[in-house]
């Protein structure tokens, strides 16, 4: 039985502080920058923004990507885990690549602090990333204040900025 797909949430400081989600599919890390991070609130839409594909040895990185270029700045690792594809068309799974395409996503996080099942769904423009209803669900608990710091190094990201020199 292969081994489950990563995901990771990286906690990035460039331009602007935002969350990278990267989902493990076809060999690489498809990408996706949410400017508030994810929330645990079914009603609550983040935007996430399509980037690059990432390899799969970047799910580990943490450190200050050094100079003026784009993505410059502290990276923390956030959270990890494993992921389950829950993506459906008339009951038969519809594998990631196929589903990313298609522009909705449905699947299942085990990470440290992110568990319970998330929809990333494109618009127009970008994508949403969204909660769904299930018992993982807290419109309460807001993990990016609670849990800053990384699963990695336990550092929080302004700690990881410091860390330049």
């Amino acid at each position: 039985m292969p081994a489950a797909p990563i995901f990771v949430v990286q906690l990035h400081d460039a331009r602007r502080l935002h969350y990278d989600l990267r989902l493990e599919v076809d060999g690489v890390l498809k990408s996706w920058a949410v400017p508030r991070g994810p929330s645990l609130d079914p009603t609550v839409k983040r935007l996430a923004v399509f980037t690059t594909d990432h390899s799969i040895e970047y799910a580990e990185y943490e450190g200050v990507i050094e100079g003026s270029q784009y993505g410059s700045g502290a990276v923390i690792v956030w959270d990890a885990g494993v992921y389950q594809n829950l993506t459906a068309d008339k009951q038969r799974l519809v594998d990631p690549a196929t589903a990313i395409d298609r522009g909705h996503f449905k699947f299942r996080l085990q990470g440290v602090k992110l568990a319970g099942v998330f929809a990333l769904t494109r618009t127009e423009r970008d994508w949403l990333l969204v909660k769904v209803r299930d018992d993982d669900a807290d419109p309460l608990l807001d993990l990016t204040v609670t849990e800053p710091r990384s699963i990695l190094s336990g550092l929080t990201i302004e700690e990881m900025a410091a860390t330049e020199s």
